[in-house]
């Protein structure tokens, strides 16, 4: 089985607490043609329990990527979607695991696209969700929605495959490549040092100001020459030398 598409496309775990469920991961991906696996500060890994609950996906295994963080494990993504099961304060991009694979696909040519998968007791946190472009929820049960984290991976992993199957029409082309979420993150740093040099946010009560910023700009979709512009309009409102060296968090 080999799509181009899927060698573009990773499954991140995010601090994942039973090796077994890495394994799982591991086997339910490549079961459907998916290799790409990052795990973002494992508790235990590498582990025998891993190895067992992989089978025949030890060659998935072997090639895990290990990172610090998130922001580490998505830099160079162009598209970032997370899985989440609990509404929020201020709403994001939502939608269910096929229309979110439907949109996955059809992600211009070149784009590294990342599924963010939480810890199995907590899940993603707020601020890990809003590093995504778009939510995903997996329909279940009301009264008991829990799905194991392997399990979890599986059905986005199922749903990745069976789209890729059906025709469909080719990604859009565009002039330029997409922002990275490297490019992204430094444009939001840049954007909130320019509006505290100007005062108009305050560093000390920030409310949900950048927040609703970072909601428009992942969901404008910027490409690589766009950021450059929006950086470079920033630096002549406000140039360097009079911003802080780092900006408020």
């Amino acid at each position: 089985m080999t799509d181009e598409r899927f060698a573009r496309i990773r499954i991140v775990l995010v601090e994942p607490s039973h090796p077994g469920n890495i394994g799982g991961a591991a086997r339910a991906m490549k079961t459907m043609g998916l290799s790409r696996l990052v795990l973002v500060n494992p508790k235990r890994f590498p582990d025998p329990q891993a190895e067992w609950r992989a089978a025949g996906a030890q060659d998935v295994l072997e090639a895990v990527q290990v990172c610090d963080s998130v922001d580490q494990a998505i830099a160079d993504c162009h598209w970032v979607v997370g899985t989440s099961t609990r509404s929020r304060r201020i709403p994001w991009p939502l939608k269910l695991a096929d229309g979110v694979v439907t949109d996955l696909l059809a992600q211009p040519a070149g784009s590294e696209v990342a599924v963010l998968f939480g810890r199995e007791t907590s899940g993603l946190t707020n601020e890990e969700l809003q590093r995504c472009h778009c939510h995903l929820q997996i329909p279940a049960n009301p009264e008991y929605p829990s799905l194991n984290l392997a399990m979890a991976v599986q059905v986005v992993c199922y749903e990745i495959f069976k789209q890729a199957q059906a025709p469909g029409a080719p990604a859009p082309a565009w002039d330029q490549p997409p922002a990275t979420m490297d490019q992204l993150e430094g444009l939001m740093a840049h954007l909130q040092s320019v509006l505290v040099a100007r005062r108009y946010l305050d560093p000390a009560n920030p409310g949900q100001t950048m927040t609703r910023l970072r909601r428009i700009l992942t969901r404008v979709g910027l490409d690589d020459k766009e950021t450059q512009m929006l950086r470079g309009v920033l630096k002549d409102l406000v140039p360097e030398a009079a911003l802080d060296d780092k900006p408020p968090t």
